[in-house]
């Protein structure tokens, strides 16, 4: 595949716009990695796809983060109140080396990569986002996995008096998630603490998030602060609360639909208003690396 740096695929424009925003100093509390001094070097890998991605400003202005509001610009508006430094995660469960890491312990700069991955909603939209970030296995190498370990499970932040929608019972916080742990530790997953040359902005789950291209976007949770390895399957927020629209599993699979709405098609985010919409890929167009992960699964059946 072709490797592509954040600065062969930003516009020209979008480039300026952001030089010109970050000097101005404004909106900050929106888009708090904007105005940092920094960026961040991250090699290029050969797991990226070839697509162009998204904007930044599309990026960062259409979300979904129940945490700050139900509305895909609420991130947005209110993540700038989440404080993301000092921040810590606490690995616990059937590991060698359990306690609580820092960003930098789990991502250490000279070992970021540069992702650009697929994200396909379960609401049938979809962008390409250049993530900056390190393979999950790697993290879970360095706290050393217990051979009874079967599944990882992870926790979002609850910190209501930053994040407003936790001062509303949407979800039963904290927002939990988990995978198998071949899952986890398949090279395309990663956790992530920075998109383009950016750290994390707040609304896209600062400081550090999961990302497993494969999966419908909400199995890749933000702003952990907790990583915990088990023998069971973890509870995972969605399927706790819908287990008949939500699975545990959750891989893009154009030919389950949704009971509420198709999975066959997906709207670009970016395309335009005459974009149209574009047929949905098995595995999110990973199928080749993950497939092998289901043999043997009914992938009909929303597990």
């Amino acid at each position: 595949m072709m490797k592509l740096n954040w600065s062969d695929v930003t516009p020209h424009r979008i480039f300026l716009d952001r030089r010109k925003f970050m000097a101005a100093g404004a909106a900050a509390v929106a888009l708090p990695g904007l105005v940092r001094a920094q960026t961040i070097n991250a090699r290029p890998s050969p797991l990226s796809t070839d697509q162009t991605p998204n904007t930044f400003e599309e990026i960062t202005n259409y979300n979904n983060f129940y945490e700050f509001g139900t509305g895909k610009e609420d991130p947005a508006r209110n993540a700038g109140a989440l404080t993301t430094d000092p921040w810590s995660v606490e690995v616990a469960g059937l590991v060698d080396r359990p306690g609580s890491y820092g960003v930098e312990d789990l991502a250490p700069d000279n070992a970021l990569e540069e992702r650009i991955y697929r994200l396909r909603c379960v609401e049938a939209w979809s962008m390409v986002v250049p993530w900056i970030g390190v393979p999950l296995a790697s993290v879970l190498a360095k706290v050393g996995v217990q051979p009874s370990a079967k599944f990882v499970e992870f926790e979002t932040l609850v910190r209501p008096e930053e994040m407003i929608g936790q001062q509303r019972a949407i979800l039963d916080w904290p927002y939990r998630e988990g995978l198998r742990l071949d899952e986890a530790m398949h090279p395309l997953t990663i956790l992530a603490t920075g998109l383009y040359d950016q750290p994390m902005p707040n609304q896209n789950g600062a400081p550090i998030r999961l990302v497993v291209p494969w999966k419908y976007g909400f199995k890749s949770i933000k702003s952990i602060v907790r990583i915990n390895l088990l023998e069971r399957e973890p509870v995972n927020t969605w399927k706790q609360l819908q287990a008949s629209e939500y699975g545990f599993y959750a891989n893009v699979n154009p030919q389950v639909d949704h009971p509420r709405w198709s999975q066959a098609t997906e709207r670009v985010i970016g395309a335009g208003l005459f974009g149209g919409r574009k047929e949905t890929l098995m595995f999110n167009g990973y199928g080749d690396q993950v497939a092998s992960l289901y043999a043997g699964m009914d992938l009909s059946v929303n597990y």
